[in-house]
This record gives C-alpha cells, structure tokens and sequence, in this order.
C-alpha cells in the first residue's frame, strides 16, 4: 500500500491519544506498541472487509484449514514486511524518536501452537493469503498456551504462558458469531408421524466466541482470517447463592471449568480427566467452526447438496478427525439432509494431512469415554463404521482381520485417523518417503481400497518469514544479486546457483553469517551469561523434544568430541558450539529427562577450562518462533538426525537450508527430498535408511548390548551418564540408560552413533575448506525455493480443493 509518511504519524499521535489519552512525550512503550499495532490493523481493516465481501458475493469456494495449533509468532513486523510499510513506518517513527525494532520486541510470541505442525498451518495461512487464496484458519483461542519454560538446575519448569496479559492488538472479538456447543446428554432417535428426528437432551450447553485475526498477504489486498474459538459460559459466570453464602470458589467453579477448554495447548492427558479435557478441546474447536461456516454458507442462497463446490475443510492431523461426524450431524439433525446426500457432501468437503506413522500420535478415544461426552456424535460415527465395515465385507468376503484392522471402531476403541480417512476425499502425506510408507506400510489395506485416495503433499515454509523477516542481511544481498524476483516467485532462488564458486560473492555470504553469529553471541551473553566464540562452528538442533528426533545421538557425540579433547586438550579442531532448544510436554519424562542430560553436560563442558574453549553447550530456554529468527539465521549445520521413517517431513530442515546451513542428515522425511534438490555433495548423510529400520522391526536382528560392549566409546559414554561424572546423582540418567541398553534402543541410536561421528568429522573437514563450505551454503540457499509453502500450497489448491486465486479488487 503507498502509505504517506506524515499521514501516518498523525495517525499515530492519533491513536495514542485514543486509546490512552496520551501524548508521545508521556507514553509508555507498551502503549507506543498497542498504538502502532492499532493504526497498522486500521490500515488493513478495509482491505480485510472487502476482502470477506467480495469472497462471500463473488460465490468463490473458500478453504478452511482446521488445526489444534497456529505458531504464528509475532505479527507486527511480518504485517509491516507484507503490507510494504515498514520501512516508512521506521523513518517516520524515528523522527518522533521511536525505535521500531524495541517496538517490535515488545510483542510476545502467540501461544497457539507447538512445534512444526503448528508452525506449518502458520506458513500455509500466510501463502493462502499472498497467493489470493481464499484459506482461512480455525483453531482454539489459548488463554495460556502450551507453557513457558523455564530451566531451574537443569531441570525443564513449567510456568503459563501468560500471553494475553497486554492484549491482543490484533484479534476482534466477534461475539455476534457466537454459536453454542453440546457436551453430554442422551440423545435418541424419535418418530413423530412416520418422520424420525433426533431428541439431544439433557445437555450441557458451551458458549463458543470467535476471535478473529487477519492474515495480511504479501503484497496483495487479500485479508484472510484466522478465527479463534474461546469457551465462555451461557448464563451462569457467578452462582450468586454460593457467593452470598461465602463460597466463594464454588461461586465461580462452574465458569471456570468451562473455560478451561480454552485455557491451554495440550492439557496432560497422563490422566481420565486429562483425555476428556482434549476430546472436549477437539469437539468444542470443530462444532463451532463448522457450525460457523454453515451459517456463512447458508447466506449465499446455493443448496447444501453443493457445500463441497464451495467450501473445503482440511483436517491438520488427526485433532480435526471428528469433523467428518460433526458434519454429517449438522447436515442430517439440523438439515434434514437424508444419509447419503449427506455422506456425499462430507466426503467430498473434507481432506486429511496425516503427519506421522506413530502410533501414539494417531489418535484412539475409549468408547466409554466418547459416548459420553458426544452422544449424538458416537451414534453417528458407529454408523459410518458400521456402513464401512459393510463394504469391507462385501469386497473381502470374510476377512475378519483386514476388516478389523480397518474398522473405524475397534477392541473399545474409536480410531481417529481411520474415522479421517473413510470420512475424506484425499488423504496426503507430508514427503515423498512418509507418503510411501503410509501407502505401502501403514495404511496398505486403505491404499488398496481407495487406490487413488492417498497423495503426497510435501511441507512448505514461507520464506517471507523464514527469509525477508529473520535475515534481512542475507535477503538484501539476493535481492542484490539476483533482483527482487525472487521474493513472489521462491523458486528464482535457483538463479544464485550460478554464483556458488563466485569468490567475492562467497565472501558476502560468508559476512552475512558471521554478522548473525556475532549478533547472536551478543544475545546469549546478555541472557545466558555465558561466552560464546562467534568465529565456531554452530551447530544447531531446535526441534520437538522425542525420543525419534534422537538429542540424545547428538549429545553422546558431544561427549565423545569431550572426551578425546581432555584426552588431549590440544586436539586440532574448530571450535563449536552446540544449540539445542526444545520443550518437553510435562508429562514425558523421557523428554524432560533429556533436557536435565543436555543441561548436565552443558555445565561439564561450558566450566572445564581445560578443554581451552572449544566446545560449548547452550540450551535455549522457552524455545519458539522469535528465538528462532535468531538463531536460524546464524546456523552452520542443521542437525536432522531423526531415526530414519519416522519424522514424517520436518520444517526446520528446510529453514535452514534456506538461510545457508549445511544438513547433517538421515535419510528420513524431506531431508530425502532436500539431499535429492542440492546433489550428494552439499549434504552430509548418515546412518540407516528407513527400509533399514523397518526390516529391524519387522524381523529383529538388532542387539544394542552387542554395541555396548564392542564399542569403547559408546561404553564409556553411557557409563558416564550413570556414575557421577556429569555431577549429578548416579540414578539420574538411569532411565535413558535403561531405554538405550536393556529396551534395546528402539530408535536406534548406538547402531547409528558410529556413521553419525563420521559424519561429524566429515563436517569438521568440509568446514576447514572455506571456499567449498561457502559453494554448499550457496547451492542450498539456491535450491530452497521449491520448499517455499506458496510451491505446496498451489499443489493443495490444484489438486485438493480445485481452487484458484482471488485477486482482491479495492
């Protein structure tokens, strides 16, 4: 938007005194944000109108991307980047003495998500936007989000995240769109005069608020919306009998235990109250969002035997799966659609990403349970299976194991992501190598009775954030180099190739890097105390904390690397420092006990003079998206050492190859697709493939003790984390001893340890050579616009939802 630059200071003082009554002179700078935030959400406000208006009018087929996690970040500077002001907004706000970029730290990180599923609905909701798709997000409000970490002698602490404490400049409460959720009951069938309807009674009635937030598109007019659900009580905040009787807490018991659907990301589910509090979240998230969208349909005057050519509802992971029955309940109870009529139009309105092959993470309800808190959803998802199981019977006549291996319901069971998949038109994958697991591992029976249902969708990030935002150094010097491209069309990132043996400009990438690293060696001294040489190699593993993802591979090397340095303190090697950043859900004790590892050898090695320097360990507290703009941008190697076939894509791979990291690899998710993008020479690989792990699986074979006791490293390793030597108790790590010895080390980490120090050495090597390690970092940067999340979504859009952009007319 052309934007006049006194125009928007008046706009400011304008807004200051508004909201706060004050003057520049006398504002704090919290206020000084929540002003520049409001005038900013002014500027787009139009924009976002005519943006639904046109949408809605011109009949266009919409997308609604259903997710449990948002990890948007912050929004002031990408809204900033993507509406083209920000650079006149920090000219005019220096003239009234104001520091943009303190403004833009005031903002906390939105507590809407995790780890890279909910970063990967951050990035498709930016794309939808700046391709003019009409896509918007919908997911749960989080008074508190997942929690804030903090780290007390080692040991991962978990506090709320607190972040709405200054508002939300961003979100518009839309109580107008209010619609109300049913939990619990009894529900029935009742014949009136031959008509069957269904009697929903009893019930306990939920209040669901939209929030909505905008989501600007890189310069474009489109405005799309992600709406937020918060869980509010109908009538009864206060029982004012048990306030005027003194009970106080009882007063107000009722209003908070509603609310507490909406108050955290991934409540504990170690416990019966935990489970029911996540099946209430997914429920409550999916009624009201369907519930709105119908309503919105309904407005355009077109037959609801037509939903599916106009709207189109993605299910992000299984969270989402009982939106195929919620569907069908509203079109069937509330419609008066007859079965099949019905059964048609879901199937063709829902898709499903499905995002790992593990087992805990594909969700399964205790029958019990599910009928109690949704009785009328129960009654139709026993339906669909028993219709499913049906036509199982008649294709394999008898079969009873593939039947029940497929069945939606199972041994007291409800099976989320087979409810997903029965439910949904398409079902995709996440990266060529996870999407033929699922066809030929995983989900074989359902590949063979829906041979054209499942496809590969590879992840995508947005390299408006990931790119233009974080590193604005590196992005200038290609926009120099190359033109500005670039910036709508990802994939002219190929057209730095040419410049990979470029000496001067490998010199420029080069002191892009090491200014990140000097910035962020200035960032850790002042939040960690702790020293850090800016001239080492980084090496970086930022990721969900799980056993699969295997820090604990990367820490043995670390020890290793230790251990030979006190051997010999005066070992030739380039100094490095290790990153790690991770939270882990508190009730993983595996995880938590990593992160108590990581920090133990942290200490030993950041306070042994004797090693002169050349290791260091940081662990990263309260990792998120804004410590990841950081520490992104300065990465050497980006550590994807996940056992190979279980991560199903992974994200990070890709943001730090676009900022010119090298990967040390398995050859497991996009990692596949990343070395197959930049050749076998800018990539680092290691250890088993996944056919490898899987055959291991399926016939066994593997004996870690064998590992153990023929490889002095890995013995002394593992007996340091059990005998006192990292200072801690000696029982301390007896758990990851366990697992690693006596349970066999199931995500085989010794039978991988010796072709990952390989791999370490190998990168020590490549380091050495500066030019050759410059060309690597070039030609990955180059080839990392096919990873952009605009390439990924046009593949949605063509070939999922059948839908084109639309250009926003003002």
């Amino acid at each position: 938007m052309l934007l006049d630059k006194e125009i928007f200071k008046k706009d400011f003082k304008r807004k200051l005194i508004t909201m706060f009554s004050e003057e520049i002179g006398e504002a704090s700078s919290l206020h000084k944000y929540l002003a520049l935030g409001g005038v900013v959400k002014e500027y787009m406000s139009e924009k976002w109108m005519k943006t639904n208006k046109q949408y809605t009018e011109g009949n266009n087929k919409q997308i609604y991307y259903f997710s449990l996690e948002f990890l948007i970040g912050k929004l002031l500077e990408s809204n900033l980047i993507n509406m083209g002001i920000r650079d006149i907004c920090d000219e005019a706000l220096k003239e009234m003495n104001i520091d943009l970029i303190d403004l833009e730290n005031i903002e906390k990180d939105a507590g809407l998500g995790n780890g890279g599923l909910g970063r990967l609905a951050a990035c498709f909701l930016d794309s939808m936007a700046s391709l003019g798709i009409p896509g918007h997000g919908c997911g749960i409000r989080y008074k508190f989000g997942l929690f804030e970490q903090q780290i007390v002698d080692g040991y991962q602490i978990e506090v709320p995240d607190n972040w709405l404490k200054h508002q939300n400049i961003w979100e518009t409460r839309k109580e107008d769109k209010a619609v109300i959720v049913k939990f619990g009951g009894n529900s029935y069938i009742s014949e009136d005069n031959g008509k069957l309807s269904v009697v929903h009674q009893d019930y306990e009635p939920i209040l669901a608020v939209p929030y909505d937030i905008p989501i600007v598109g890189y310069n474009k007019n489109n405005v799309n919306t992600l709406r937020l659900w918060s869980a509010e009580t109908v009538d009864k905040d206060l029982n004012l009998e048990y306030f005027n009787s003194g009970e106080y807490l009882k007063a107000v018991e009722y209003k908070y235990s509603v609310e507490s659907i909406s108050q955290v990301l991934y409540p504990d589910n170690s416990n019966k109250n935990g489970k029911i509090l996540r099946l209430k979240q997914q429920y409550f998230f999916v009624s009201a969002g369907l519930q709105s969208i119908i309503k919105r349909y309904k407005k355009m005057n077109v037959s609801l035997e037509r939903l599916h050519e106009y709207i189109a509802v993605q299910i992000n992971d299984t969270h989402p799966a009982v939106a195929v029955a919620e569907l069908m309940r509203i079109l069937i109870d509330e419609e008066g659609m007859n079965w099949d009529i019905a059964w048609n139009v879901t199937t063709n309105t829902m898709a499903y990403t499905n995002h790992t092959i593990l087992a805990e993470a594909l969700e399964k309800w205790p029958v019990d349970m599910f009928k109690k808190l949704l009785p009328r959803i129960y009654m139709i998802v026993e339906e669909i299976d028993r219709r499913f199981c049906s036509e199982l019977m008649s294709k394999y006549h008898g079969d009873w194991n593939r039947i029940n291996q497929m069945s939606i319901i199972h041994d007291g069971n409800i099976r989320m992501a087979h409810l997903a998949i029965v439910g949904s038109h398409s079902v995709n994958g996440v990266a060529k190598l996870h999407t033929e697991i699922l066809k030929n591992q995983e989900l074989s029976n359902f590949n063979n009775f829906y041979p054209k249902k499942i496809n590969n969708k590879t992840n995508g990030i947005t390299h408006r954030r990931w790119l233009i935002k974080s590193n604005k150094n590196l992005s200038g010097l290609i926009t120099e180099t190359i033109g500005e491209s670039w910036i709508e069309e990802p994939i002219k990132l190929k057209e730095l190739e040419k410049y990979s043996k470029d000496t001067v400009f490998q010199e420029k990438i080069a002191q892009v890097k090491e200014n990140n690293k000097i910035n962020f060696s200035n960032y850790i001294k002042q939040n960690y105390n702790i020293d850090i040489d800016p001239h080492s190699i980084f090496d970086v593993q930022v990721k969900r904390l799980h056993a699969y993802k295997r820090q604990i591979l990367n820490v043995m090397n670390i020890m290793d690397t230790y251990n030979r340095l006190r051997e010999n303190p005066n070992m030739d090697i380039t100094p490095r420092t290790f990153f790690f950043g991770a939270k882990a859900f508190p009730g993983y004790h595996f995880a938590k006990q990593t992160i108590k590892l990581i920090n133990s050898v942290a200490s030993k090695i950041n306070n042994d003079s004797t090693i002169n320097g050349k290791l260091k360990v940081v662990f990263l507290e309260n990792y998120g998206v804004s410590i990841a703009e950081k520490i992104i941008p300065c990465a050497n190697v980006s550590e994807q050492i996940s056992t190979a076939s279980k991560e199903a894509s992974g994200t990070g791979n890709m943001k730090f190859m676009m900022n010119g990291a090298i990967t040390v690899a398995t050859l497991d998710g996009a990692n596949v697709e990343i070395l197959e993008s930049v050749g076998e020479d800018n990539i680092v690989k290691f250890g088993l493939n996944a056919e490898e792990v899987i055959n291991y699986y399926k016939q066994g074979g593997y004996i870690s003790t064998e590992i153990f006791n023929n490889d002095p490293r890995v013995n002394r390793i593992l007996t340091q984390f059990t005998d006192g030597f990292l200072n801690v108790a000696k029982d301390e790590f007896n758990d990851i001893y366990h697992d690693l010895i006596y349970n066999n080390d199931e995500y085989f980490v010794l039978k991988d340890f010796d072709s990952y120090v390989n791999a370490q050495n190998k990168i020590e090597q490549l380091y050495r050579n500066h030019s050759r390690w410059q060309e690597m970092c070039i030609v990955n940067i180059a080839n990392s616009g096919i990873f952009s999340s605009d390439n990924t979504i046009r593949q949605y859009a063509d070939n999922i939802w059948n839908v084109h952009g639309v250009p926003v007319k003002l």
